[in-house]
């Protein structure tokens, strides 16, 4: 694994993990790479210092960040956006699109739900008039 610093066409700086340095360039390649913050596609790899070892001494790593702690605002607004909707909606997983209809449709009681589906199914909902909005992120797998 590979940590790079990258930076978006508005210049947000973030970091991410990669396989390897061809993962990010294949990744990156597919327009699957965006910025945490706004979202662009627009990503490129900023400058980075790499980290020299002054003394024959293994070097030893800094303490990683918790990943319970969000790094910036941007990423603390949407900690708490997700804080929300998990407190104040039903996850229905992969049946999102089924459930969202049958609401719409008044065959199913009205309340505010949250799940996943696929684009193309998505799209249907909206051409249909069923009021959905992608969240900026995805589930965390949930146990029994």
């Amino acid at each position: 694994m590979i940590q790079f610093t990258l930076k978006c066409a508005n210049d947000h700086r973030f970091d991410s993990w990669f396989q390897s340095s061809s993962a990010f360039d294949k990744l990156q390649a597919a327009g699957h790479v965006s910025c945490a913050v706004c979202g662009s596609n627009e990503v490129s790899k900023a400058m980075m210092a790499p980290r020299v070892s002054t003394s024959d001494a293994p070097e030893t790593l800094p303490a990683a960040p918790k990943l319970s702690e969000p790094a910036s605002p941007a990423e603390q607004a949407l900690a708490e956006m997700r804080k929300f909707v998990e407190k104040n909606s039903d996850y229905v997983g992969k049946d999102f699109a089924t459930e969202a209809r049958a609401i719409h449709d008044g065959d199913a009681p009205a309340r505010p739900i949250w799940g996943e589906t696929k684009g193309e199914e998505a799209k249907k909902l909206i051409e249909d008039g069923v009021p959905v909005a992608p969240l900026p992120f995805t589930p965390t797998r949930k146990s029994n």
